[in-house]
């Protein structure tokens, strides 16, 4: 999909505050109509015969004047088929994005009505797949590139056991100043083809890659400009030093895992959680955090859909029980009447905190 020339404008475009979020989108219709405007921005074009004609039912689905066909805004995107409500979706959008840390599958399902656990770690999962199709343009300029090893407990000098080796490369920031986009790439082994594989994927030749004294890099980084700073000679500088841009991404990184999802990621899936990681951070720069919220929005409707069978790829994955016939209740939505201040049917306030749940805790 093709980001229009002109900026986005928060306040016009999409909502610069939450009491915006909510205002603009009550009600699915709102929701709808956002993705219908965000899908074809010039224009409605039929996906099946590509005709430009079309008027809409009542249902919100579009009839092709070309073919007949009733097409769907949500079908061919990670939302065809969802039964969790639009309100839902945007709000989790929301809460994935602007937040600096991001929002955990676990926090999803506390916070929004969401039935269970699997459903909001599917609605994060589809969201990450169009995260991961976002951030393809190649590094330039001059790049820090290093290695990092995340998870497991090490046993003894570089063994794998348990651990993931990641590998990240930092774009420095314009005359020098600062840092700029980051790529990440998760390698089995320190080798010459492994790094040179990496590399090759988020560089661009020619570039200015800057590495620790690691012999791989030698013949890995052919056909790029190589500056080697050694962590081991004698008078070197601390690695956080010598490759300040990348030890800081390594820092922040771990500690959104170790913080946010609390260490619970595994290694299938580790790639689209450091793809969430740069999505934010290649963003953070943005005068609204709002303009998250609507470029992540614009790639999920430009994203193929995908399943949750697709997403979980682990042998281990737990099964999905069917419902029994008609005991399927609807999703929670955020639609909602007005409550009338329920907290004036008390007769009396209470003035004193009542701790009978921390005596019932702690026994």
């Amino acid at each position: 999909m093709v980001e229009p020339t002109d900026r986005p404008v928060a306040g016009v475009d999409y909502p610069s505050r939450l009491a915006q979020l909510r205002a603009w989108f009550a009600t699915d219709a709102d929701c709808l109509d956002y993705l219908d405007w965000l899908r074809w921005p010039a224009g409605f074009v039929c996906p099946h015969c590509g005709d430009t004609a079309s008027w809409r039912g009542e249902d919100g689905r579009r009839r092709c004047r070309g073919c007949d066909r009733r097409v769907s805004v949500t079908a061919g995107t990670i939302f065809q088929g969802t039964r969790t409500p639009l309100t839902v979706w945007f709000e989790a959008v929301w809460l994935m994005t602007v937040p600096k840390n991001g929002t955990s599958a676990l926090n999803l399902s506390r916070v929004l009505p969401i039935g269970s656990y699997q459903t909001s770690w599917t609605m994060l999962a589809k969201l990450r797949s169009a995260m991961s199709c976002v951030d393809k343009d190649k590094l330039s300029g001059t790049v820090e590139v290093d290695e990092w090893f995340h998870g497991g407990v090490a046993r003894g000098g570089t063994a794998l056991t348990g651990k993931n080796l990641v590998v990240a490369a930092v774009e420095h920031g314009p005359k020098g100043h600062g840092y700029g986009r980051v790529r990440f790439g998760i390698v089995s082994t320190r080798s010459t083809w492994e790094l040179r594989k990496v590399v090759r994927a988020v560089v661009v030749p020619g570039a200015l890659v800057i590495t620790d004294g690691l012999s791989a890099y030698q013949s890995a980084l052919a056909g790029y400009r190589h500056e080697v700073r050694n962590e081991s000679a004698p008078d070197a500088d601390d690695p956080h030093v010598l490759l300040p841009g990348v030890h800081r991404v390594f820092s922040l990184a771990e500690r959104w895992l170790l913080g946010t999802h609390q260490g619970g990621v595994k290694r299938e899936h580790l790639q689209e959680y450091l793809d969430e990681f740069a999505f934010r951070w290649n963003r953070r720069h943005a005068s609204n955090r709002g303009m998250l919220f609507y470029r992540l929005l614009q790639h999920a409707v430009a994203a193929a859909p995908v399943t949750y069978k697709d997403l979980v790829r682990v042998g281990d994955a737990k099964p999905v029980t069917p419902a029994p016939p008609g005991s399927r209740a609807l999703p929670g939505t955020l639609e909602a009447d007005n409550a009338h201040r329920p907290w004036r049917q008390r007769a009396t306030p209470q003035l004193h905190p009542d701790r009978s749940d921390l005596r019932q805790r702690h026994g």
